[in-house]
C-alpha cells in the first residue's frame, strides 16, 4: 500500500514501545516528532506494549522522562487485556500468576482472586522474578487441570546489547513439561484488538498497528482487519520480511520517517 496514503487513511496509530518509540532507556530519534505530526494532522495514538512486567503508570513516568507526556487512557498493556479477559470469560475464578510484583498488584486492584494452592487458572506473563519453585507449581497446577493462559507470546524482550527471555520462552518450558499449550491474549490476538475497539470507538479498518516485530505488532493489524506496519528500528530486519508468513501493509525506516511523510 502507498506509504503516505496509509498514514492519511489512519485515524488511530497503536504504537509499540520498546524497539519502536524507544530502545531501553533512550528515546529513538524523531519519536516525539511523530507524535507532533500525528497531533497536527488530527490523528489519535495509543501506546500498547506486550510487556506486562511493569504497571502502565511506570511507563507513563518513563515516557515523561523522555519528554512524551501522556495520560492513562493513552497506554495499554497485555496485562490490561488479560485482566479484562479474565473478568469477562472467567468471572470469580482463582488464578496462579507467574508475574512481577507490579502485575500482581494490578490483578489485585482489579479484584482478581490470586491463589497459590488450588487455582482454577494459571496465568503466565513476563516474570523477571521467576524461580524454579514458581515454574514447578505452574506445571503441577496445569497437569491437575488448571486452565493455561498467557499474556503474550513474545519469545525475547529487546534490551540494550541484546535480548532476554520473555513470556513465550517461559511458556515453552511449561508446554514442554506438561504437553499443554497456553491461550495468549496480547498482540497479535483478537482480544487485544477487541479491547482497543471498545476503549477507543474507532473502526478497525482505520487503525494502524506500528511496531518492530512481524509476529506480534504487524500481525495484530493484518490478521484482525486493521493495518500492520513495520519499522526497522528494533528486532526485525528488512531481509526477515521475505521469509515471514506475515507481510506488513507498509515498511518504514522508523516512526520518524512516518511523521515526516505525514507532513510532506
Amino acid at each position: 500500500m502507498d506509504k503516505k496514503k496509509l498514514l492519511e487513511d489512519t485515524d488511530l496509530f497503536v504504537l509499540d514501545m520498546d524497539g519502536t518509540f524507544y530502545l531501553g532507556d533512550n528515546i529513538l530519534p524523531g519519536a516525539l516528532s511523530f507524535i507532533e505530526a500525528a497531533t497536527k494532522k488530527g490523528k489519535d495514538y495509543l501506546f500498547f506494549t506486550n510487556n506486562a512486567s511493569t504497571r502502565p503508570e511506570a511507563y507513563i513516568d518513563k515516557l515523561a522522562g523522555m519528554g512524551c507526556f501522556i495520560t492513562r487512557d493513552k497506554i495499554m498493556t497485555s496485562g490490561d487485556v488479560m485482566i479484562r479477559f479474565l473478568k469477562s470469560k472467567y468471572p470469580g475464578q482463582s488464578v496462579y500468576l507467574l508475574g512481577t510484583k507490579p502485575l500482581i498488584e494490578s490483578f489485585e486492584d482489579a479484584g482478581i482472586k490470586l491463589d497459590d494452592e488450588h487455582p482454577d487458572i494459571v496465568v503466565v506473563s513476563f516474570d523477571k522474578t521467576l524461580t524454579y519453585e514458581k515454574l514447578e507449581r505452574a506445571c503441577t497446577f496445569i497437569r491437575q487441570g488448571a486452565t493455561f493462559l498467557a499474556t503474550h507470546m513474545d519469545i525475547n524482550c529487546p534490551v540494550e546489547g541484546g535480548f532476554i527471555p520473555d513470556c513465550g520462552a517461559i511458556c515453552a518450558a511449561i508446554s514442554l513439561s506438561t504437553g499443554r499449550q497456553p491461550r495468549y491474549v496480547g498482540k497479535p490476538f483478537k482480544e487485544t484488538v477487541d479491547m482497543i475497539l471498545d476503549k477507543t470507538g474507532y473502526k478497525r479498518e482505520n487503525i494502524t498497528f506500528v511496531g518492530d516485530r512481524l509476529y506480534t505488532d504487524v500481525a495484530t493489524g493484518v490478521n484482525n482487519g486493521a493495518r500492520g506496519v513495520l519499522v526497522l528500528t528494533g528486532e526485525t530486519h528488512l531481509e526477515d520480511v521475505d521469509s515471514s508468513d506475515t507481510k506488513p501493509d507498509a515498511i518504514y525506516d522508523s516512526i520518524a520517517q512516518m511523521g515526516q511523510l505525514m507532513l510532506s
